[in-house]
């Protein structure tokens, strides 16, 4: 009886050695891996790929680099659109490159089954679900778990979404911007919209077009929303203005503009008008218990886009309420992802298998 009980013991061992557990925020912005509680792996979701014969030649941040900046036999992709996949071949490619450099798993001689554990979109539908899964299925991973995004985030910030006590999440990304209140392990109304990070980015752009006659690219737009982004035009410490470079719409030469953050408020307005839409619509939709219980903890925020100036002033004046924002909120999701992760037995009604 002992020997059965050890052999199967060494068995089960064996099978551990071979499984890795992994917890991924796959983002439309940034994805990453978490591995043995650390963050291994935190790269813009962009590959750059070789026309002639089809090979990934780069990905993340030296994709990043040649954005914007290729010839035609090489193109940049962003395999991620609005929180989920759209170019699935790339996307699996990306994913695979990522997880192979972790460093934990890239001195193995073979390659272990995974055990993942990945953030989708609560908007998400049935076929991108399957995308996702399909994905994962590919590069080895033999138990899936799929996970809620404002879940992950309530989780990563610190919640006890287990409680019967309402809380509400805002979780602004790359693609989207999901809204949700979360009461007793589950998600009671959400609304998820398709605008985010990439949509500020592309207000930027359009203003710089139609007010200084000037074409800038995407990475230049994205390092204007960083350096002197705001959502409103009144700012305690205001960043100081910023010079630009592009090409200039009339002579076609190239010219530099100064701007500052007042504009890319105004750029920026009616897109943040819509996500305090959604915000509004949503709490209208709140049980009145749940109202309660919002009024008294208030509005948390995550993701890349809540990092924007003012934004949590912005919608604590159109609700009334007290707006936190999440200590570091780029990692918020995968945080909660990776919790989830350990505590699988705890989570499991949360978790979509």
């Amino acid at each position: 009886m002992i020997v059965n009980n050890l052999y199967q013991l060494t068995i089960m061992g064996f099978f551990d050695f071979l499984t890795e557990e992994i917890a991924i925020d796959l983002g439309t912005a940034n994805t990453l891996i978490i591995h043995n509680d650390k963050v291994v792996v935190d790269s813009p979701s962009i590959v750059a790929k070789d026309r002639t014969n089809n090979k990934i030649i780069a990905v993340g941040k030296e994709a990043q680099m040649m954005q914007g900046k290729t010839h035609e036999n090489i193109k940049t992709i962003r395999p991620l659109k609005d929180g989920v996949i759209a170019d699935f071949d790339a996307s699996e490619q990306m994913i695979n490159i990522l997880i192979k450099s972790i460093p934990g798993l890239n001195r193995r001689f073979f390659s272990p089954s995974l055990k993942i554990v990945v953030c989708i979109p609560s908007g998400i539908t049935e076929v991108e679900m399957r995308a996702v899964r399909e994905s994962c299925e590919r590069v080895n991973g033999k138990e899936i778990f799929l996970i809620h995004e404002p879940m992950a985030a309530a989780i990563g910030i610190g919640l006890d979404i287990m409680q019967p006590k309402g809380n509400m999440i805002i979780d602004i990304g790359g693609g989207t911007a999901e809204i949700a209140i979360i009461a007793l392990g589950g998600i009671v109304c959400d609304k998820s919209v398709k605008i985010a990070g990439d949509v500020f980015t592309d207000d930027i752009i359009y203003y710089m077009r139609t007010q200084h006659n000037l074409y800038i690219g995407e990475t230049t737009a994205e390092t204007i929303k960083i350096t002197i982004g705001s959502a409103i035009e009144e700012l305690d410490i205001p960043p100081e203005d910023m010079m630009v470079q592009g090409r200039d719409l009339l002579s076609g030469k190239p010219k530099q503009v100064q701007i500052s953050y007042r504009e890319v408020a105004k750029a920026l307005d009616k897109s943040i008008l819509r996500i305090e839409e959604a915000i509004m619509e949503t709490l209208s939709q709140t049980p009145p218990e749940l109202a309660a219980d919002i009024y008294n903890t208030g509005i948390y925020m995550a993701g890349g886009g809540s990092m924007l100036r003012g934004l949590d002033k912005r919608i604590s004046m159109r609700t009334d309420l007290p707006v936190y924002v999440a200590e570091d909120p780029l990692r918020a999701v995968v945080r909660g992802t990776g919790i989830t992760l350990k505590n699988i037995q705890k989570f499991k009604t949360i978790l979509i298998k």
